[in-house]
């Protein structure tokens, strides 16, 4: 399960809290997906998610309020990250990163070894992440988001190293950025 993440949010009375998603959350998470991706999943799509014993889904909240939310599914020793998005005035405070490092310890809860990805190639904050978090672009899709045809970075990161290792740059996983 996911450990308690409460953190000072950067101007900010409240704290940022990294929790499971629950049905509560749905049309809250639902509003922020359509404010991030120009095709989003419905309602009843993250309702059947949350009823999926291989995924895990959470939340980040500032005091009651969801700015951004993740998931994933695992099956055997691999993960596979299905979706990050952070409200757009929220960005830029290190959320992602949270809710990215949250879902990786998740992974190794649930048995898996190796995460993938896929990303937007326009996505340059996110690959930038991504690459922090020490995966690694391994193909092009080509032409796979239909709703612009624009093409997916597929990324690994295999193997899945625990939250506080540190990187070849010496920096250790966590925190705010």
């Amino acid at each position: 399960m996911i450990a308690d993440t409460d953190q000072r949010f950067p101007d900010q009375e409240h704290e940022l809290n990294i929790a499971p998603m629950a049905r509560e959350d749905l049309e809250r998470v639902v509003a922020i997906e359509r404010q991030c991706f120009p095709t989003a999943w419905r309602r009843d799509a993250y309702e059947r998610e949350l009823l999926n014993v291989s995924a895990r889904y959470m939340v980040a909240r500032v005091g009651d309020r969801i700015v951004g939310y993740a998931g994933m599914w695992a099956i055997a020793d691999e993960a596979h990250i299905t979706t990050l998005a952070v409200e757009p005035r929220c960005r830029r405070r290190g959320i992602g990163e949270r809710l990215l490092s949250a879902l990786l310890e998740a992974t190794e809860d649930m048995g898996a070894t190796r995460v993938t990805l896929e990303v937007r190639e326009s996505n340059t904050a996110a690959r930038v992440l991504y690459e922090k978090y020490g995966f690694q672009v391994v193909a092009y899709m080509r032409a796979y988001y239909p709703d612009t045809g624009e093409d997916a970075v597929v990324m690994w990161l295999n193997p899945l190293r625990p939250p506080s290792q540190p990187h070849r740059d010496g920096e250790s996983r966590g925190g705010e950025s």
